[in-house]
């Protein structure tokens, strides 16, 4: 649909101006005595919104700088580094509402006329409502996620040599998909304003450094490939680059001369590197925006037990340095420390704004967002607490599988079917006995989350983090 835009009253005059562009931020000021320069953009931009006839308009700025090196075979492939800004307004016309973005930070006049225009033209959505005052986060965390210290090249570059020629060196390993360090630092700047009243206004920064390398085992068709990686907001907390390399060799050389597995139901084991996509599958089912559409499989299961007892899940996007954290959600609202399942039962959704208008609830700070779509919601730091158990503890009176590469599209979260293909160790009696591979997994997800039981290895490795889990039975289906 083409829209042809008119210029709208004040508009010139509220954009160059700066003692009247930033009024509404001054308003805030007041109160938390804040200065910065994001900011005073978004304010502009709100600001000549309201001019352009919006009731209400929230803007949000990502400013980035990313920079990696990578190597393959002892030889660099690429060196990159770029800056990029970009920001996004939303803008209200009673309850319409339209969204547009831009890199060009000096074409405010022209993106608060397209979002006010776009919105008038827009259906009428009563659920898509900014956050109301009480539910605004007051009191913002700092949570530690920044480090300022931008490697150069070289360092980065050391990086990779270190990670791969430690897996190289490695015997039996023949070959090297390549090594990548990588950094990036991101500032998120968000202000909301309703009529003339600024009700939100922060920044926060972050930052991330990662350190990874693939390589493979043995030759010809019987070459297998693994991988390894340390990833840290802070430089420090880096793992050593060689030890990456060693761990990838290693586990390259251990699936070498996979078997396949016979067709049976047993217990399987799922390495922490593997268990956490359960976890991201039980936060896609319990999204606000799956449950109102009526699209889950958990759709039904609020406050009913649909793990074991001994089962804790958390979202806490406040844990200090950690990758998922984040002081306030994408719509202003005061964030923190959830359980989402408790001793086995189901305690809440992941609600942002309109989804929670939707089910006629009150949104639980999970809402996220870039500059062209709405919020919606999402899992912060999400993971599952420690069980009793060792993981040989876990395995010592099975056979089974234990699973550490799964691979297709075979989850289903609307009916909870789960199939993936997959790869793994044999255990018999209770160790790890073989390499196993081209096999299946299979089993329906109410029933796995039923019959989960966690071991105590918990790592914070991702936003989204499990230890070592065992389901009781799952059909493997191999040769």
């Amino acid at each position: 649909m083409h829209f042809s835009l008119m210029r709208c009253k004040n508009a010139d005059a509220a954009s160059p101006e700066p003692e009247k562009g930033v009024a509404f931020l001054e308003q805030y000021r007041d109160k938390c005595g804040m200065t910065d320069h994001a900011l005073d953009t978004l304010s502009r931009l709100l600001d000549t919104a309201h001019a352009c006839g919006a009731d209400a308009a929230d803007a949000v700025m990502f400013e980035t700088v990313d920079a990696s090196a990578s190597q393959r075979m002892g030889k660099p492939e690429g060196i990159e580094r770029s800056e990029n800004r970009a920001l996004g307004l939303r803008a209200f016309v009673g309850q319409r509402q339209a969204i547009v973005s831009a890199t060009d930070t000096n074409a405010l006049a022209e993106l608060a006329e397209r979002a006010v225009a776009m919105a008038r033209a827009a259906p009428a959505d009563p659920d898509g409502t900014l956050a109301p005052e009480s539910l605004i986060a007051r009191a913002i965390p700092n949570l530690d996620l920044f480090d300022g210290d931008e490697p150069d090249i070289e360092w980065l570059a050391g990086q990779c040599r270190q990670a791969e020629e430690a897996a190289l060196s490695a015997e039996g390993i023949t070959n090297s998909e390549g090594a990548e360090a990588h950094y990036s630092q991101s500032r998120v700047s968000l202000a909301i304003a309703a009529g003339r009243d600024m009700r939100f206004a922060h920044s926060y920064q972050a930052s991330h450094f990662s350190v990874s390398v693939s390589v493979l085992a043995g030759t010809g068709t019987s070459m297998q490939r693994d991988y390894d990686f340390t990833s840290a907001r802070h430089r420090r907390d880096l793992a050593d680059a060689a030890g990456v390399g060693l761990n990838a060799s290693r586990r390259a050389l251990a699936r070498l001369n996979p078997r396949k597995a016979a067709t049976c139901r047993v217990p399987v084991v799922f390495d922490p590197r593997i268990s956490r996509g359960l976890l991201n599958v039980l936060a896609g089912s319990i999204s606000g925006t799956s449950i109102a559409r009526g699209s889950s499989f958990l759709k039904d299961a609020l406050h009913r037990q649909i793990f074991s007892k001994n089962v804790m899940i958390i979202d806490d996007p406040h844990i200090k340095g950690a990758l998922g954290s984040r002081p306030f959600d994408g719509e202003g609202v005061k964030n923190g420390r959830r359980a989402i399942v408790e001793n086995g039962v189901l305690t809440t959704w992941l609600l942002d704004m309109r989804s929670a208008n939707k089910l006629k609830m009150t949104t639980t700070g999970h809402a996220t967002r870039g500059i062209a779509s709405p919020p919606s919601p999402s899992s912060s730091n999400l993971y599952m607490e420690n069980g009793a158990l060792s993981p040989a503890a876990l395995m010592k009176d099975i056979s089974g599988l234990y699973v550490t590469e799964t691979f297709g599209m075979g989850i289903n979260t609307t009916t909870g079917d789960y199939s993936q293909g997959a790869a793994g160790f044999w255990i018999e009696n209770g160790e790890l006995s073989y390499p196993v591979a081209e096999i299946t997994i299979a089993g329906h997800l109410s029933d796995m989350f039923k019959t989960i039981t966690p071991a105590n290895d918990l790592a914070f490795r991702y936003a989204t983090n499990a230890p070592t889990l065992r389901v009781d039975a799952m059909t493997v289906a191999g040769a």
